[in-house]
């Protein structure tokens, strides 16, 4: 698994192939069934206070969690790393602690019939190309706001 070098929607089939190898690496090294997140995403934050800012921050995170099943032992690993490496671990993490939790018939992924297969597009990601400077402004402005608002804030 290696980064993913865009975010948003097309991003997607990256996504898919990363959970393609994350889950042919659980079949591999015996997992009986498994599900997989993938995240990624990309942000900027900034706060102020008192008419100064405070932080600027940005961010870049991608990262993968997988809760597999030995029968009906269940075991859950997740991380940030990326890479064959980081899957080959974290698969084993997961597997490891399957292996020393208890039987339960309960567990286990839904029936596949259960399973939602037209997924609807929610319209969730909304590109917004803002400078730090633009949030900082921002950022000030909603203080100002604020403040003008009531003389307790």
């Amino acid at each position: 698994m290696s980064a993913v070098e865009s975010v948003g929607p097309q991003a997607l089939p990256a996504l898919q192939e990363q959970v393609e190898q994350i889950i042919a690496e659980a079949k591999r090294q015996g997992a009986s069934a498994c599900e997989v997140a993938v995240s990624l995403e990309q942000g900027l934050s900034t706060s102020v206070r008192q008419r100064e800012v405070e932080t600027v921050e940005f961010n870049r995170d991608q990262g993968f969690g997988i809760t597999l099943y030995v029968g009906q032992r269940k075991g859950s690993a997740s991380t940030s790393a990326s890479g064959p490496e980081a899957i080959r671990e974290t698969v084993a993490a997961a597997l490891a602690i399957a292996k020393h939790t208890s039987e339960d018939e309960a567990s286990g992924l839904a029936d596949a019939a259960l399973m939602a297969k037209d997924l609807q597009d929610f319209d969730l990601f909304h590109e917004w190309d803002i400078t730090p400077e633009q949030a900082i402004e921002m950022a000030l402005s909603c203080e100002a706001a604020a403040f003008d608002t009531d003389s307790r804030i």
